[in-house]
């Protein structure tokens, strides 16, 4: 992009692309998933606004700290007119995400610090089972599996085990 293009009121989805890091593919996607919009041209082309690279960058950053494109669609979509986020959305929502936060990095400490224990054999009747059955809970059912594939789940949301 030349030096003069940043003053362009509208980008192809190649010079978003280009300026937010996001593939065109991941653009689409987001537009698919209601995330961002664009506008089609005469051509049938989309043109997104400039203030849409604050959009995608916003979901971006947000993906990376582990949030679910349902929750950031969601946070999106409480904007008044699908407005671009500004700093202060962003301090309000990080701050209502930072609970969230702390409880998966709890989770996975928990999952790491236990991973070792495990024998992922799925018997889940172990009485030293920390990970899916602390405390044996699950033998009181009697022998055998009683919950398979829930290593994982569990560790993610132990509340639910």
């Amino acid at each position: 992009m030349s030096a003069t293009d940043w003053r362009v009121k509208e980008l192809t989805p190649g010079q978003l692309s280009e300026r937010s890091g996001v593939a065109v593919s991941a653009l689409h996607f987001y537009e698919r998933e209601g995330l961002i919009s664009s506008r089609r041209t005469s051509g049938n082309q989309r043109r997104y606004t400039r203030e849409t690279l604050r959009r995608v960058a916003f979901i971006r950053i947000s993906q990376r700290v582990g949030i679910p494109l349902s929750e950031i669609r969601s946070a999106l979509d409480k904007l008044p007119e699908g407005r671009t986020p500004t700093r202060r959305d962003w301090e309000t929502l990080s701050t209502t995400w930072r609970t969230d936060l702390d409880n998966r990095i709890t989770q996975l400490t928990r999952l790491r610090d236990n991973l070792t224990g495990c024998i992922g054999c799925g018997c889940l009747s172990l009485g030293s089972c920390k990970l899916v059955n602390e405390h044996d809970r699950l033998g009181e059912q009697g022998p055998g599996a009683r919950v398979l594939d829930v290593q994982l789940n569990c560790a993610a949301k132990p509340e639910a085990c």
